[in-house]
């Protein structure tokens, strides 16, 4: 179905990082009140465990394997129609703006959004002069300022340098969105696609104080928590330990973030309302991804598909999702594609064909039935080992058993996760949520029927579409790898 001949606007807001255990009525009240108005989905399901394929997931309605783009191709290629595209030659206004470094031009997230802003960037330029955090000394810093201060406009790189040493007040960048989001609105006439990725919940975890002081364990101050190691691959290289307690207070952490951005959240609705576009908008609300704070043994979203990376939060307001309150349908993020241009009512043969057999339409008209099944992919680990050998030497012996590619399958009451190595994994998830007891060689007919359908879904380990095929690497500027660093990926 096409949905109606209506044109609503459409927000699609990325929680960067958001595990949906953590996304409720304490944490979360805007999006709380956004379910209770309009349809919450206790049961999304991301397709990646991390940005760059999760995004390019939501933005194609197709899985790693068909888009490409993952640790080893880090490009979302041209073959494919993206909501922005799909949404901008139907005559919508179209705008992106991002807090992540993945989500950009570079990487081919941008396609279709006729304005994109990188929010770290007070002005918008090409050059990026964010390696100067990782520059220690001031003559060095002055140094590498005046060598690239002439790679385009030296004002606009005098301004983005200096406001990119500062953060502000425990601010990763949601409030300039909000602000930035607020003009764009002043200037739309026509129905728009507008889509805002928020990066609060991403380690390092280092909300405002009094956010933070709401969600700490009893007997810790903001200084002590603000102090404990957050750097993800360090602590995966073995360069530090934490405690049970001192993950509490990680926890306590990230829920402050959660917190945070929920509140910009409500200053975006409140932005619409002003601009009179709120009762013309279906505003989406979703998850990337997850995190592990201790999980697992992980720290970060990395190296496993467990539901704490998968299970993320999913709350649509307005149009057609009204008034409909909570429901357990088993849902996929990529799903949200053919969805929203439902809502939309925009036909796109070309998109429509490559969502064939991978997303299906939740619209509450649609007459597509529910999932049985839900999927997802970790094809390389980011970092790879090898980068990781090459920035800490010698790595604990087990890291290496992470040297490898997971898919699963999930249903309402099992998960069944394959390994490239041959290890695999069965959890009775209706009755283990934690994931905490491996039930493959107990009983192996679940296991042997679910690999079944992983198999036919998502095929072979190693047949992920890539646009030339060599698996090479998007070639990036050294201010990104420095960025990406910051967020642990490289």
């Amino acid at each position: 179905m096409t949905g109606t001949t209506a044109s609503p606007n459409v927000v699609v807001v990325v929680m960067d990082t958001a595990r949906m255990v953590d996304v409720d009525p304490e944490t979360a009240p805007t999006v709380a009140d956004l379910a209770a108005s309009g349809t919450g989905y206790e049961r999304a399901f991301t397709s990646a465990p991390w940005t760059l394929p999760s995004h390019a997931s939501l933005f194609t309605g197709t899985y790693t394997v068909d888009h490409g783009a993952h640790g080893d191709h880090t490009l979302l290629d041209d073959r494919l129609r993206t909501l922005a595209e799909a949404f901008r030659d139907e005559g919508y206004a179209t705008a992106g703006t991002s807090n992540n470094t993945w989500v950009t031009e570079e990487f081919g997230l941008a396609r279709g959004f006729e304005t994109f802003h990188r929010t770290w960037q007070r002005v918008q330029t090409d050059a990026d002069l964010g390696e100067l955090r990782h520059v220690l000394g001031t003559r060095q810093k002055l140094e590498t300022f005046v060598s690239h201060l002439f790679d385009g406009n030296p004002l606009a790189n005098a301004v983005n340098a200096v406001c990119d040493q500062l953060r502000f007040d425990g601010d990763d960048g949601a409030n300039r969105t909000v602000q930035w989001i607020e003009r764009w609105l002043d200037g739309v006439d026509e129905p728009f696609f507008l889509f805002a990725n928020f990066i609060e919940p991403h380690l390092q975890y280092r909300p405002p104080r009094a956010f933070a002081e709401r969600f700490l364990p009893d007997g810790w101050s903001y200084e002590e928590a603000m102090a404990l190691p957050q750097e993800p691959r360090e602590y995966d290289a073995g360069l530090f330990d934490l405690t049970d307690a001192e993950f509490e207070v990680l926890r306590g952490l990230y829920r402050a973030e959660i917190a945070y951005l929920d509140a910009r959240i409500d200053e975006l609705r409140r932005a619409l309302v002003s601009a009179d576009k709120w009762e013309d908008t279906v505003f989406v609300v979703v998850g990337d991804h997850g995190e592990n704070v201790g999980e697992h043994d992980f720290l970060g979203h990395q190296y496993c598909v467990y539901d704490t990376l998968l299970r993320v939060p999913l709350v649509i307001s307005g149009g057609p999702f009204a008034g409909r309150g909570w429901t357990d349908r088993l849902v996929q993020v990529l799903d949200l594609a053919p969805t929203l241009l439902d809502v939309a009512g925009i036909d796109d043969p070309a998109a429509r064909e490559q969502f064939d057999g991978r997303a299906r339409s939740f619209h509450p008209e649609s007459d597509e039935p529910p999932r049985a099944h839900v999927f997802a992919e970790y094809v390389r680990p980011q970092p790879s080992i090898e980068t990781l050998e090459a920035r800490f030497g010698d790595l604990p012996p087990e890291l290496y058993r992470y040297d490898r590619s997971i898919r699963t399958v999930r249903t309402d009451e099992y998960k069944f996760i394959a390994h490239s190595d041959g290890a695999e994994e069965l959890y009775r998830v209706s009755d283990d949520p934690g994931e905490t007891r491996n039930l493959v060689d107990a009983r192996p007919e679940r296991a042997a029927s679910l690999r079944s359908v992983l198999e036919e879904r998502l095929g072979a380990f190693g047949d992920v579409s890539n646009v030339d095929g060599d698996g090479d690497a998007v070639s990036m500027t050294a201010a990104t790898q420095n960025r990406l660093r910051d967020l642990g990926y490289l």
